[in-house]
């Protein structure tokens, strides 16, 4: 598998420098009709796409991220005695040539330096052997520093760095196994954090009560740990005050109430008797040892995963222990090799890949007969879940029958997942009709059932939407909580419209209802799962035409926002710098994923010959490559805003198929 992402991926060092081409190679072709230029288009994407099948079931494409995935497994390989000279040697190229040209590292393509990944890359290649002396070290420790150093780091990298005995655990945040033991009704129960979030963190109370003072090989020829791999050097400050212990002003805030608790925690841990820690730390290795069954690794995620490994060895299962070598080949699938770098993805997508691609040549007008559909349906179902998960701690009474993101994470499907295959599998003819039926019934049952109180949708529980968890201080990874979001909603919406329910449903009206308070002064929505507004406003105005809510007034305001943001390109782009700065929503170079998103949307509430739409069509047509795919350098999938983002490599291919065969069919009709 590693193989093939390898062989799709464009190089994140050399990308493909080849004119594009137009709509049929030669140029010449913007001359004839647009209902020509389409089909063929059309037609040469679909032929890509379906060239793509895996073991001739399902699509899965390489899904791109960062270096703090290459750093953390550095560090990882070195605490594990797993660290060959060979693998090392590569993770450390890969990471030493994404440093930027002011000595830092940033999270998504084309962005500006960040600090964790800074500090990340510099200690990872300090481990690999690089001297700090060198320049590229200089340059990335002056960065590190000017980014406001090691203090100002966020709570998981500096909890690596103490497990690891390069600084102290005074600078690490209380998690202790307890949390596991507070009752169900109490908000700080781990099941009021989002899943996520709960996959972490489980598995780093463990390390937190044992702190298996794991000692680092020294490196750069250094004679001791003291020595050489201390971090004294990436401190800003003297006074090291980390920030994310600095307490608010005012004296009542549940920052402040959670500071508290955390100098509580501290005092506990330094208890020479803790009368609660034994039972905590066997509630909490349960819970791990449970989910770690049904799902290739803990949450089927790469930071749940390293945790909970480091976590099996600091019980006391060794590498090589029959479940320890078991979780480190389901991390290792996530390895992408080539002769002069090695890299990780952050997780794998089959699931959300073939629902995209089987929705795409749908409307592109493969038969629902086909055998590739046909096969990649069979596979779906296969991939139901069917069993117990942790979304049921809060919808108790709901039949399993949703599917997750990953090839196997049974306790963890979604919402978005779900809701994807069950419109990609709508026209499928399937061999056995009553057993799709049943099939997609329980599947729309699942999705119903996971509406919020608010009428929204998360992604992966039910009402979890505690937002002061926000402030607890290991919450700086801005993902505590999986409240409602527009596009979540969106997609659910969408889905329950495909499958017939309209706008008089109770369903429908709490979520259009959720939607129009969502919606912002401008007209659009937020993306939180894919970048950023022009997501989300696009996705949330396909819904809202399966409902026939397209013509609305609130829905035309989110359309002319699309118009208003279309590049003079005629395509939409969109930079990730719109989450931090959300005066740039909209704003940013045009993209094919991000085009094909603001035509789906326009599509669906506009006229398919109104001058936007065909402007946006000529970007599409104009990009494609003579192979009938579209080249994109951009990263336009988030997994965390401001934190985490993620380069789907079929989106370049799914979404645009998608838009110019909903466009010539829109044509035809």
């Amino acid at each position: 598998m590693a193989d093939e992402a390898t062989a799709a991926r464009l190089s994140k060092v050399e990308r493909d420098s080849r004119p594009h081409a137009s709509g049929n190679g030669a140029g010449a072709t913007l001359a004839a009709p647009l209902s020509e230029r389409l089909a063929g288009a059309v037609e040469r994407a679909t032929t890509y796409l379906l060239s793509l099948q895996t073991d001739g079931a399902y699509w899965v494409g390489e899904l791109e991220a960062d270096t703090t995935l290459e750093s953390d497994y550095i560090l990882f390989l070195k605490l594990l005695g797993r660290a060959t000279p060979d693998r090392i040697r590569k993770l450390a190229h890969t990471v030493r040539s994404e440093q930027l040209s002011d000595g830092g590292w940033n999270i998504y393509a084309g962005g500006p330096s960040e600090l964790n990944a800074t500090i990340k890359a510099y200690v990872a290649l300090k481990l690999a052997g690089d001297s700090p002396a060198s320049p590229h070290m200089v340059r990335a420790r002056m960065r590190a520093l000017s980014l406001g150093g090691l203090e100002s780091t966020n709570s998981f990298t500096r909890f690596y760095f103490a497990l690891s005995g390069m600084i102290g655990w005074d600078n690490v945040p209380a998690m202790p196994p307890e949390l596991i033991l507070l009752p169900s009704w109490l908000f700080m129960n781990v099941y009021e954090m989002s899943s996520w979030t709960r996959g972490i963190v489980v598995p780093l109370t463990l390390l937190y009560a044992l702190k298996p003072g794991w000692r680092l090989p020294a490196t750069n020829g250094a004679t001791s740990m003291g020595e050489d791999n201390r971090l004294d050097e990436l401190f800003a400050t003297s006074g090291r005050a980390i920030s994310s212990f600095r307490w608010d002003p005012a004296i009542v805030t549940w920052r402040n109430f959670f500071l508290a608790a955390n100098a509580v925690f501290r005092l506990y841990e330094s208890l020479p008797w803790k009368p609660f820690r034994k039972v905590a730390i066997e509630r909490a290795s349960r819970w791990m040892l449970q989910h770690l069954e049904r799902s290739e690794g803990l949450g089927a995620i790469y930071p749940a995963m390293v945790n909970g490994i480091m976590a099996l060895v600091a019980l006391g299962y060794l590498p090589d222990d029959p479940l320890t070598a078991r979780e480190i080949r389901h991390l290792e699938r996530f390895e992408i090799e080539d002769a002069q770098s090695l890299w990780l993805q952050p997780c794998l997508s089959p699931i959300w890949d073939t629902a995209l691609a089987m929705a795409a040549l749908d409307e592109a007008g493969v038969p629902g007969g086909h055998p590739d559909l046909v096969r990649a349906a069979a596979w779906l179902l296969e991939n139901q879940v069917l069993g117990p998960g942790d979304w049921q701690v809060k919808n108790p009474q709901t039949p399993p029958g949703g599917w997750a993101f990953e090839y196997r994470n049974d306790f963890y499907p979604d919402v978005d997942d779900t809701a994807f295959v069950l419109m990609a599998l709508q026209n499928v003819r399937f061999p056995s009709p009553e057993r799709l039926s049943r099939t997609t019934q329980r599947g729309l049952n699942w999705v119903m059932s996971m509406q919020n109180r608010d009428g929204g949708w998360g992604a992966f529980d039910r009402d979890n939407t505690r937002s002061f968890l926000t402030r607890v201080p290991f919450a700086d990874h801005n993902a505590m909580i999986d409240p409602s979001t527009p596009d979540l909603t969106a997609r659910a919406l969408e889905c329950l419209g495909r499958y017939g329910l309209d706008a008089s449903h109770p369903a429908v009206r709490r979520a259009v209802s959720y939607l129009k308070r969502a919606q912002t002064s401008e007209g659009a929505w937020e993306g939180r799962w894919g970048v950023n507004y022009v997501y989300g406003t696009s996705g949330v105005l396909r819904a809202l035409e399966t409902v026939g809510l397209q013509h609305e007034k609130f829905a035309l305001r989110g359309a002319d926002w699309l118009r208003s943001v279309q590049n003079p390109d005629g395509g939409f782009g969109e930079s990730i710098a719109s989450y931090d700065d959300p005066s740039r929503k909209g704003i940013g170079e045009s993209t094919p994923s991000q085009t094909a998103w603001g035509l789906i949307g326009l599509l669906a509430a506009g006229s398919p010959s109104e001058p936007a739409i065909l402007h946006a069509t000529e970007f599409l047509l104009h990009r494609q490559k003579e192979d009938g795919s579209w080249d994109e350098d951009h990263w336009t999938g988030t997994g965390f805003p401001r934190v985490f983002y993620l380069k789907y490599h079929l989106y370049r291919i799914c979404f645009p198929l998608y838009a110019l065969a909903r466009h010539n069919n829109l044509l035809r009709r």
